[in-house]
This record gives structure tokens, sequence and C-alpha cells, in this order.
């Protein structure tokens, strides 16, 4: 998998943007590295465990740091800062970022849950 030659993260601090030489890049917003985070908190333990998270649509990164040659750890400001991204997920994230998102808020809906922290889903049965 490539290694990114620049990250930038946007003035709103909404996304960031990976650069892969002339050729390649991705724009992967913070919504969405937040809700498909590689900790233990968003993966589980195990296949089967992911926590479904909900109400993201406003965070946004306060800040990134290098985890060694590999990787970045992002801060997020709900507080959320565990979990590596690898430069192989990052990448993966971009490549597959349309059937990700997809199949997020799929999972959303089913949940009958809310991108949005102030929207609450109330179902109704006929």
């Amino acid at each position: 998998m490539p290694t990114p030659t620049r990250i930038l993260v946007t003035e709103a601090k909404d996304a960031i943007k990976l650069e892969y030489g002339p050729d390649g890049q991705h724009a992967l917003p913070s919504e969405y590295l937040r809700v498909f985070s590689p900790s233990a908190e968003v993966r589980g333990h195990g296949k089967g465990q992911e926590i479904l998270q909900f109400g993201k649509l406003n965070v946004l990164i306060q800040s990134i740091e290098k985890a060694g040659n590999y990787a970045i750890q992002i801060t997020f400001n709900d507080g959320h800062d565990s979990g590596i991204f690898s430069w192989d997920y990052l990448f993966e994230l971009g490549e597959n970022y349309t059937d990700n998102w997809i199949g997020y808020l799929g999972r959303l809906h089913e949940a009958g849950e809310s991108r949005d922290p102030e929207t609450q889903v109330v179902r109704f049965s006929s």
C-alpha cells in the first residue's frame, strides 16, 4: 500500500487530504474518520463486535501526531483519541470511501440513529 507523501488538514479541521505523489490523493472527512476509527472503542475486540458510532456529524480533527513510520494518531474534538490509522488502513478508507459510507448510512438507518447529535430518531409502530 502507498505511503502518503503529504497529509493536510483543512482549515475548518473537518477533513484531511492525503497525497500520494503526483497521481493520487484521498480526501477523508473527519466524521468518516471518526466513525471508522481503528480503535477497540469502535471496532470492538473482534469480528461482529463493532460499535455503531452516531451523532458525529460535527466532529472535527483536534490534532494529528505521527505514530512511528507507519501511521498517524488522530485526536478528535469529541475526546476520542485512541486508534492508530496505519498507512494501509488510510489508503483502504480512501479507496473504499463510497461503499463504506453507504454501508454506514444503512446501518445508522437500521439502528434508528442519526449522524446529527441534536436529532433524536423516534420510530412509530403501526
